[in-house]
Parts: structure tokens; C-alpha cells; sequence
């Protein structure tokens, strides 16, 4: 944590009096405790996660042959894989609309969320050097991490209204819940990547469990199939699934865009509440962690 040290300050701790009342004195502390978070510290650096963002979207695609596509790609080839595989042929509900509407509108969230989690797992480790040579609050790491799957999610929305234009299918009033729930997969992303993020500047192994972590959390949420589904063949385990709060963000999507399928109500308010809790914990954990992450990576 860096905080500033006034000139009398400065010259009781044996600092030369010279240019110390025209040159402030920066002094870095470890975190005094849990709740110690420097926001004001991390606005003063918002110049630095602009950068950080920025340079990230420019390596994602530099020397790439298709450019941006990528980002529109892997949600449509997935969309055509589940298309034919678990419509045409499982012939899974999709809450009356066409296939390639109801999963397109599940893959675009989650494609955001599953980039962002593994991006913010691993962007402690990935920065080493930077950590080692310069001081900066480490919190901005996660964030711009966080931030920059945004765009990615731009251009897959883009693609996804056309999708649903195309079908004819006109969003009501109901598309000004959009920004709360993609704030909520924000939100999600970035509360449980703290927790990674710090725990793999620890253990390495971290890494490879996120792999698994994320393919489970895709069978435990409505990308594949409706949430009704759960709740009419698993009504005893449906307070467990609500619990996840991507399960309100993609049927929220899909709701939100369409008009079918479940209205935010009481599962997206406990999913609000899990994620908060995440979040809060998360920073907490991160901030504690953050004096040793330079020793550790």
C-alpha cells in the first residue's frame, strides 16, 4: 500500500531536506489489515488498467489470420455442435424457441464469463515481471483481466441480436435488465478470480484445475438446457442450483432478449447475494495476499 509522507515526516525519518517540499515522498507499507482496500489507490492507477486493457486485446489478436472472428467463432461452432447434437438429436427442451436462438443466447454469457475466469486466474503469475520490478496496487491485474473479455462479448451480442432479428423475434421491455445482469457476470468473474488469482500465486497446480472447474461449471449452469429442467426433475436440488449465480445470468439472457423462459425473480436474488459474498471475500483475500504475491511468483 502506498501512501504519502508530508516533508516533516520525511526529515524526522532522516530524508534530506532538499526538493522535499516540491517532491512528495511515497512510502510502501504492507496491508494493515483485511479491510485496508485501496480503491482510491487503484483510481489514481485507472491510466495503467486502460493500458493494461488495451494491451491485452492487441496481443489477443496480433498475428492472428482471421483477426476479431475468433471471438465470433467459438460461440457459433459451439452453438452448431449443440444444435445438432442435443436439439436434433437428444431433443432437449429449449423453452419454445429455435436451437440455435436459445443456445447462442447461453454461450454468449458464458463464452464472457469463462474467458474472464481463466484470464484472471492466471494474470498474477503471467505479470511476474512486472510485479517484481515496479510497484502498482495488484488488484488492477484482475480487473483489466476482467475488463478486456468485454469486447470479446461486444462483438458475440452483435452477432446474437442479428441471430435473434433473424428469427423474428422482437425483445420487449424486458432487455433493460441486460446491464444488471452483465453486471452480475462481471461481478461473478472477477470475485472468483480473485480467489484463483492469489491461490495460484501460491500453488501452480491452480492453473490446471481451472480447466475442470470451468467444464463443470458449464454442466451446472442453463447453457445446454432450460433451468426449468432442474427444478421439474430435481425440485429437492433446485436451492443447491440456484446458488450458482451464472444459472440467473444465461436464463436471464435468454428472458431478457426473448421473452421465454424464467423472469429474474428469487434465484437471481440469491445468486445477487452469493456473488457478493464472493466478491467481498475475494478482495479481502487478494488484498491480504498482495504484500507476498512479489516473493511468491
Amino acid at each position: 500500500m502506498a501512501q504519502m509522507t508530508s516533508a516533516a515526516e520525511a526529515t524526522a525519518a532522516g530524508m534530506p531536506e532538499s526538493g522535499i517540499a516540491a517532491r512528495p515522498v511515497v512510502r510502501i507499507a504492507a496491508p494493515s489489515g483485511w479491510w485496508a482496500i485501496p480503491f482510491r489507490e487503484v483510481w489514481e492507477y485507472r491510466e495503467l488498467l486502460y493500458f493494461l486493457v488495451w494491451r491485452d486485446i492487441k496481443v489477443r489478436y496480433k498475428q492472428t489470420a482471421i483477426g476479431v472472428a475468433w471471438a465470433v467463432l467459438q460461440p457459433v461452432l459451439t452453438m452448431a455442435v449443440f444444435w445438432l447434437f442435443l436439439g436434433k438429436l437428444a431433443k432437449l427442451p429449449s423453452d419454445g424457441l429455435p436451437y440455435p436462438v436459445f443456445y447462442f443466447a447461453g454461450l454468449v454469457p458464458w463464452t464472457y464469463f469463462a474467458y474472464s475466469l481463466n484470464y484472471s486466474t492466471n494474470t498474477v503469475v503471467a505479470h511476474q515481471n512486472l510485479l517484481t520490478k515496479v510497484y502498482f496496487p495488484r488488484l488492477v491485474l484482475p480487473f483489466s483481466a476482467v475488463l478486456s473479455g468485454l469486447v470479446d462479448f461486444a462483438i458475440g451480442f452483435v452477432l446474437l441480436t442479428m441471430v435473434i432479428l433473424g428469427y423474428h423475434i422482437v425483445p420487449g421491455v424486458s432487455v433493460l435488465w441486460l446491464p444488471l445482469l452483465l453486471l452480475l457476470a462481471i461481478c461473478t468473474a472477477l470475485g472468483v478470480g480473485l480467489w484463483l488469482s492469489a491461490l495460484n500465486a501460491l500453488y501452480r497446480d491452480v492453473r490446471y484445475v481451472i480447466q475442470f472447474v470451468v467444464q463443470f461449471w458449464m454442466f451446472a449452469s442453463p447453457v445446454m438446457y432450460p433451468a426449468s429442467m432442474v427444478s421439474k426433475r430435481l425440485p429437492r436440488w433446485a436451492w443447491l442450483y440456484n446458488l450458482n449465480p451464472m444459472a440467473g445470468v444465461i436464463d436471464g439472457f435468454r428472458w431478457a432478449l426473448t421473452g421465454k423462459g424464467q423472469a429474474p425473480g428469487l434465484p437471481l436474488l440469491v445468486s445477487a447475494v452469493m456473488v457478493a459474498v464472493v466478491l467481498v471475500g475475494g478482495l479481502m483475500f487478494f488484498h491480504r495476499m498482495e504484500g507476498t504475491m512479489a516473493d511468491l511468483v
